[in-house]
């Protein structure tokens, strides 16, 4: 199924909600919007396997113009709007953009766009801009003759350097084929046409533009947060009755630290299944959450490369705590720095065999380095962990994270999940530092509850609460303390930026 299929059965039904604002678009907008701006991409002569770029945020028209390139054989390349006008420029020319889109209320960071041929704004128009609007309604409604499906392109967060374009081989297949993620999701969650499914991350991330355009090929209705706020989610699954969402650790978290009234104010009832991903998820946490959503809380290891999919349920996490899964797409090899297979529980980086290849766009390099150096044909996204005896991976952290003391491999996801629980710990990183003695150190920062307790009893505090948890050379042997540590709005914590302070 697909936009158009829905629309011609239940025109009037709801798409997309937005639940700050209540705005609705339905399916017959979203098919015919997305059909007109199709037939515009096609005016401009753009043909299946160009490409296209836009920047927004949780607008209304953000998985319209997603199903209009998506329906015209596009490769589409969904932008933040956080990012600076150089960061903007690059992805824009990286991308190879044809056509680029974006909204009046960003206008002055859209004006380093470089030139391309179709620029449209929003709810308004700059120096260089067309009326979107105007633009879109000056064509048909019906579908383009040569429709067939495209593929996102997306960027990576850059939290380990600069963004990489990931791009997929383009199938051209009929909008009618499901798709490989589309009958995972269903074989996993279950989803129908009468799901409600709650989006409370930004669109221009894979995992929540992927999972809510599956959802609307079911024809179910998508409940877009414009921001996550903790109870203002709960909220949103009472209010919307919501049946399917996806989270982030984070968000996990920062739930868990609301007071225990205003957590069981709402009603949850509605919600079948709450899938997290993204980034390992500390032990406690889960278990916590699991104590109160019940055997709903489903996880997931995949990346925007697309190469695997590890899921574990909760009945097969609380059997195996801190697992991230088993593959069920791809077959799963941890290798030493040689290229060699290793024993379980035997740490290494995390490769994928016989999974979907991919290329970092316009980056053989980059290409090249994901890839397993035997020539196989096996990629990694780069993490580090283990295989238990069952084939249940667990992760450890991202190679370019570890931490080597006077020879000691150290990976701070270890230290982060231990303070991370932390009651007087809103958020927190650990990275490796220089020591003249030992090569590096281990060094935390810390978001505290409250600011005003920042200083040497709060960091001798939580120095040995970690050590009371793991070997002391795990962990930090200082403490600095930030208002707020800089994250991705997707939850992914931006470590380089906080660690290039203390190497530079």
């Amino acid at each position: 199924m697909y936009p158009g299929a829905i629309a011609a059965v239940t025109p009037d039904k709801p798409a997309v909600i937005l639940a700050g604002s209540g705005e609705v678009v339905t399916y017959r907008r979203l098919d015919e919007e997305s059909n007109r701006l199709a037939q515009l991409f096609r005016a401009n002569g753009l043909k299946p396997g160009d490409h296209i770029a836009f920047m927004l945020g949780n607008h209304p028209l953000f998985l319209v113009i997603a199903w209009a390139a998506h329906r015209s054989g596009l490769y589409y390349t969904a932008i933040s709007p956080r990012l600076q006008a150089e960061e903007l420029a690059y992805i824009v020319e990286n991308c190879e953009a044809r056509a680029f889109i974006t909204s009046a209320d960003l206008a002055e960071v859209a004006a380093a766009v470089p030139e391309v041929e179709l620029r449209l704004m929003i709810d308004g128009v700059a120096e260089g801009y067309s009326s979107y609007e105007e633009a879109v309604a000056a064509q048909p409604a019906m579908p383009i003759p040569d429709e067939c499906q495209g593929a996102d392109m997306l960027y990576s967060s850059g939290t380990t350097g600069r963004p990489k374009g990931v791009k997929p081989a383009l199938s051209r297949a009929e909008m009618s084929e499901p798709g490989v993620l589309l009958q995972l999701i269903q074989f996993l969650f279950a989803p129908s046409a009468d799901s409600v499914y709650l989006s409370p991350a930004p669109l221009y991330h894979a995992a929540p533009l992927r999972y809510c355009m599956a959802f609307q090929k079911l024809g179910a209705t998508v409940v877009v947060m414009e921001k996550f706020e903790p109870e203002a989610y709960l909220a949103a699954v009472e209010r919307y009755r919501a049946t399917h969402s996806q989270l982030v650790p984070t968000m996990f978290i920062k739930m868990l630290k609301l007071p225990e009234e205003r957590r069981a104010k709402y009603d949850l009832s509605s919600l079948q299944c709450a899938v997290h991903a993204a980034a390992p998820c500390p032990v406690p946490v889960k278990q916590q959450m699991l104590d109160w959503w019940g055997p709903i809380v489903h996880e997931y290891y995949a990346g925007t490369e697309g190469n695997g999919f590890l899921y574990v349920s909760p009945a097969d996490w609380l059997a195996h705590p801190g697992t991230v899964g088993r593959a069920l797409l791809g077959k799963v090899h941890i290798l030493d720095e040689d290229g060699n297979d290793v024993p379980p529980r035997t740490h290494g980086t995390v490769f994928f065999a016989d999974g979907p290849r991919f290329e970092y766009h316009g980056d053989p390099d980059k290409t090249r380095a994901a890839q397993d150096p035997r020539g196989r044909g096996w990629t990694t996204l780069g993490d580090i962990g283990y295989l238990d005896e069952e084939g249940f991976l667990y992760l450890t952290d991202r190679r370019s994270y570890m931490i080597i003391s006077g020879g000691v491999n150290i990976y701070p996801q270890e230290a982060e999940n231990v303070l991370a629980v932390h009651p007087l710990v809103a958020d927190v990183a650990v990275f490796g530092i220089p020591d003249e003695e030992m090569g590096e150190q281990v060094k935390a920062v810390v978001q505290p509850v409250d600011p005003d307790q920042a200083g040497p009893a709060l960091e001798a505090e939580l120095i040995e609460y970690c050590r009371s948890k793991l070997a002391h050379y795990k962990c930090p042997k200082s403490i600095d303390f930030r208002d707020e540590l800089p994250r991705h709005p997707t939850g992914k914590l931006y470590k380089r930026l906080l660690r290039d302070e203390y190497w530079a």
